[in-house]
């Protein structure tokens, strides 16, 4: 078999025999390699090959058609698995690994899209990527760069592979919060590192955020739409997608300033979509626009993006723009001015696919750069014309767009000038079929229960009719679809609901205008013909639709005779052969969690709605409202029966809170609760021992029957409750369902935060299946509000563990005994939890006590540093705690909230169960000591920081507070009838 290697190998140290190992390899020679198959461990199916007595070597199995090749990936020295970057952390027993042949090895290869026929470096994100000519002259080129490449061209990977060697704090933003953070993904996939840089990924919203942090929501279409309609008797003679895009692509858009009403009026015929007698009309929408925008609570990016200008300081070595054609030159410049060097970026991205209002063009994006000309002679642009996602068939329709659009309206500039070539893809088809109700209905049967299948319209108001004759939730008008792709692809009324503006479209244009195979650069004869302004969207909208299909399209329309689809050479197909496999209900769920983290909400609910049709959980959920009943009827009610103190009792075990077992002993007289300390670990699990077993079949049953996220009894997610059982398979089962990582329970606390409490507590937990869990379910990213900006905190950063640390222990300053009263942290608390944890959570040198004080001291808020995150605030010497004024963010697909961090950690629900130094001489059995004390006004102290409302009586301790006190105003009483007649009697003797 052919030789691959990674391009991040090192084999220095073991030249001689890697080579000898790599030449058995190729023969098929496994046994000469001593080749043993690892489990699979979450990362792919890995191979190990004995270098030495000592060092291993690490490999994989890739196909590319018939070809089957082993690439080499890791040596691991002194078979120190643990240490592994691919491995990441997992317990090897060299012993028990089985061996392999390599006949048996080959049937397990992974798929490979592409191969180059001669070069064997590949580069690996989530999967191997071998780069063809292009792409790797491209890798090679230094910056400024400018590349622009269609849908499937694998621009993403490639800038990612080029961000890799950059240095110092860089920065990756596209306009997709979905493909930012899955780009960040794919960056750290396969446990890559890179110590001299700290890369940040963000989306365009969340890097406006990092400067400061607009007031309110950013304002959607539908948001316009909806005030639009309500203004539309004064402007009647605006198209509400047009008036849109003029507000957003062209009066705000620019990098030098919001135009002024002179300036927009005098503006090229070019430069916007209505002659100049409409435009002091339009420019009034303009104005109302945003006075509405300021009392709706509304912002507008483009509108931000000026006003932030002033506030954007140099911080970044380098910068990625992902998608670049979907932000305005006002943004863009807004990015660029954070470079701390003019030149050292890469934008990337495909004005084709433009849907988003911005009137954007490269030539607007050069401008930029033009005022300095040395740069500009620098600047490099290249063009990746391959594309590895669609069909055959798809890739020439779309083609035959191109070449249409570039007919009809000229070249929009030379570097949009090009067609695509498909490379690796199956051939698929382009199926015309007549909008027939019979076709409907025999198409909608097929495949309204396959999530290979979506519908596109063009627009949002399109939608109602399609649901008509299309069940499957997986419909989408084209804003939505960006990003978006699938196997089967059906358009629906694409050209026959808009038939005059795609006449307008091949007006002049015929077949033998599209015979060439290339695109000559040519400008449009008229220069004040705005057709393309006008008209841009549809054919756009219509080249991303024909792009979101891997194999196959379907292209539904009553008006099947239009010039268009002669042009395309698309005629009404005979019989068409639809193959929809009907996806199961782990599919579903997979499709509905990806679908709402890229901001499909409504497709989301959709599904759960009517495909998974989930029921609520049989069983009462003791989350903080529940809870709260419950503590009123105990101790305020004081109800009969031992129903509700035996619910509080187990609610104490699976939470660990001893002064609520005290308590139901104190006042509940519920003797039980005095076993607390005994009960704690075996009673705490009642809810969920069931996820500790290894078949776990009852358990996905449930998730099927009450959706993935339902929550147990003690308002865990199964996700959750397999983490803090420490059931990896049942972990990995759960996330291929889509499973939740940052779903929280009425703490803050997720299914990392769950493992994390575990491990702490122990050393068996963490030195097993802890090293796994970590990999699996850590999120990506802690966001945090520092009270103006932004702050992503990601967890290849000392400073993420170290937060989700405090995180998990925070309520135990409040609940347990600790040898200071000041309801903080010092760094022994932290190592205290951290002595049994794997290499792949905290590597070694970040576990010393040096390292945490300076981490902890370098974030303090007072502290004078240049990446001063702010997280934490200092209340004595060496003691510290979560910054007050701290924000984090809870998120809903794209939409995000963000919530005052005590709110998030919930400090008024942990005060019912604090100790106070009021209730000294309450003589609270179980509890006693001096380390009770004074927690109760630290949580005043917090709680008043943080501007959150005053502590309050918990309600458990009322009933004892208000005795204590009456017998201390009895006391009192006692004493004052004690001095008044000695005081008499002093008086008559005087």
């Amino acid at each position: 078999m052919k030789i691959l290697e990674y391009t991040g190998l090192d084999t220095s140290r073991v030249k001689a025999a890697y080579r000898k190992v790599a030449d058995a390899i190729a023969r098929d020679d496994f046994r000469a390699a001593q080749v043993k198959k690892l489990a699979n461990l979450g990362h792919g199916k890995f191979y190990r090959a004995k270098l030495d007595d000592a060092d291993r070597l690490l490999f994989s199995l890739v196909r590319h058609g018939d070809e089957v090749c082993a690439l080499m990936l890791e040596v691991i020295a002194n078979h120190d698995y643990d240490k592994s970057r691919f491995l990441r952390g997992a317990t090897i027993d060299e012993a028990k690994i089985p061996d392999i042949d390599a006949a048996e090895a080959i049937k397990e290869a992974q798929p490979v899209r592409y191969l180059h026929p001669e070069r064997t470096a590949i580069h690996l994100l989530d999967k191997p990527i071998s780069f063809d000519d292009t792409q790797e002259a491209i890798y090679c080129q230094p910056p400024p760069l400018i590349v622009v490449g269609s849908a499937g061209s694998g621009k993403t990977a490639l800038t990612l592979e080029k961000l890799k060697h950059a240095e110092g704090e860089v920065l990756y933003v596209t306009h997709s919060a979905y493909l930012a953070q899955n780009a960040r993904d794919l960056y750290y996939a396969n446990g890559f590192e890179h110590a001299g840089q700290e890369a940040v990924f963000l989306s365009y919203r969340e890097f406006v955020e990092s400067i400061r942090v607009p007031t309110g929501r950013e304002a959607n279409w539908r948001d316009f739409a909806g005030w639009f309609a309500r203004m539309r008797q004064m402007f009647k003679e605006f198209d509400g997608h047009q008036a849109f895009e003029e507000i957003r692509g062209v009066i705000a858009a620019g990098a030098g300033g919001v135009l002024s009403r002179d300036d927009y009026r005098v503006l090229g015929v070019r430069q916007s979509i209505f002659p100049a007698g409409q435009r002091d009309k339009l420019y009034d929408l303009f104005e109302k626009y945003r006075i509405w925008l300021l009392e709706a609570k509304l912002y507008d990016l483009n509108l931000v993006a000026q006003e932030w200008q002033a506030l954007a300081a140099p911080r970044y070595d380098f910068v990625v723009i992902d998608e670049v054609q979907d932000i305005t030159t006002v943004q863009l410049a807004l990015v660029l001015q954070t470079l701390k060097k003019p030149g050292y970026f890469l934008l990337c991205g495909d004005s084709n696919q433009i849907v988003h209002p911005n009137f954007f063009s490269w030539g607007q994006v050069k401008s930029l750069f033009w005022r300095d000309a040395q740069l500009a002679e620098r600047q490099e642009l290249r063009v990746l014309t391959a594309n590895f996602r669609n069909g055959l068939e798809a890739t020439r329709v779309a083609n035959r767009l191109l070449k249409i659009k570039q007919r009809r309206f000229g070249s929009i500039d030379r570097e949009s000038n090009f067609l695509v070539q498909a490379v690796g893809g199956e051939a698929g088809q382009v199926a015309l079929l007549p909008d027939k109700d019979g076709t409907k209905r025999e198409l909608d049967q097929k495949i309204r229960q396959s999530t290979q299948f979506a519908v596109l319209v063009m627009r949002d108001e399109d939608k109602v009719e399609a649901r008509r004759h299309f069940a499957t939730p997986l419909l989408f008008s084209i804003h939505e679809a960006k990003g978006l792709e699938y196997e089967n692809i059906v358009l629906y009324r694409f050209v026959s609901d808009h038939r005059a503006e795609f006449a307008d479209i091949v007006e002049g244009v015929d077949r033998a205008d599209l015979a060439a195979d290339t695109l000559d650069y040519r400008r449009a004869k008229d220069k004040s013909d705005k057709s393309l302004e006008v008209y841009k969207f549809f054919v756009n909208a219509l080249y991303v639709a024909l792009t979101r299909a891997i194999k196959n399209l379907y292209v539904i329309e009553s008006d099947t005779g239009h010039p268009l689809f002669g042009l395309l050479d698309l005629a009404v197909a005979g019989q068409v052969k639809v193959e929809a496999k009907q996806s199961s209900v782990e599919d579903w769920q997979k499709e509905a969690r990806k679908l709402e983290l890229q901001g499909k909400q409504e497709q989301a609910d959709a599904i759960r709605r009517t495909i998974l049709k989930q029921t609520a959980v049989p069983w009462p959920v003791f989350d903080e409202t529940k809870i709260r009943e419950l503590l009123e009827k105990v101790f305020r009610e004081q109800a009969p029966g031992g129903k509700h103190k035996q619910h509080l009792y187990e609610y104490a075990t699976c939470f660990d809170e001893p002064v609520l077992a005290a308590w139901l002993v104190q006042e509940a007289k519920f003797d039980t609760a005095r076993s607390f300390q005994q009960q704690r670990a075996t009673l705490g699990r009642k809810t969920y021992v069931q996820y500790f077993a290894s078949h776990f079949k009852d358990i996905l049953r449930q998730c099927d029957q009450h959706g993935i996220e339902h929550r147990l009894p003690m308002n865990q997610t199964p996700l959750m409750t397999a983490a803090a059982a420490g059931n990896v398979p049942l972990v990995e089962a759960l996330l291929a369902r889509g499973a939740d990582r940052e779903a929280v329970d009425h703490y803050g606390w997720n299914a990392l935060h769950w493992a994390m409490r575990e491990a702490f507590r122990d050393p068996k937990f963490a030195r097993g299946p802890f090293a796994a869990l970590y990999d699996l379910v850590a999120p990506a990213s802690i966001d945090v509000n520092t009270g103006e900006r932004l702050v992503r905190i990601d967890r290849h950063l000392s400073e993420y563990f170290l937060f989700q640390t405090l995180w998990v222990l925070f309520k135990s300053r409040f609940t347990h005994g600790q040898c200071r009263r000041y309801g903080a942290f010092e760094t022994q608390a932290i190592l205290d939890a951290w002595p049994h944890l794997p290499t792949n959570v905290v590597r070694p040198e970040r576990n010393k006590r040096q390292h945490l004080s300076s981490v902890l001291a370098r974030n303090e808020i007072e502290r004078d540093y240049a990446y001063n995150r702010a997280l934490f605030i200092r209340v004595a010497q060496g003691w510290y705690q979560f910054n007050p004024k701290l924000s984090v963010r809870r998120r809903r697909g794209e939409e995000a909230l963000w919530v005052p961090v005590y709110t998030a950690l919930n400090l008024p629900l942990i005060n019912e169960f604090a100790w106070d130094s009021t209730y000294e001489e309450l003589d609270l059995p179980l509890l006693n000591g001096p380390v009770w004390d004074f927690f109760g006004p630290r949580i005043d102290d917090y709680l008043s920081m943080a501007g959150l409302p005053e502590r309050t009586i918990p309600l458990a301790a009322e009933r004892a507070i208000a005795r204590h006190e009456a017998a201390q105003h009895q006391r009192l009483m006692s004493q004052e009838l004690t001095i008044k007649p000695r005081a008499h009697k002093r008086q008559k003797t005087t």
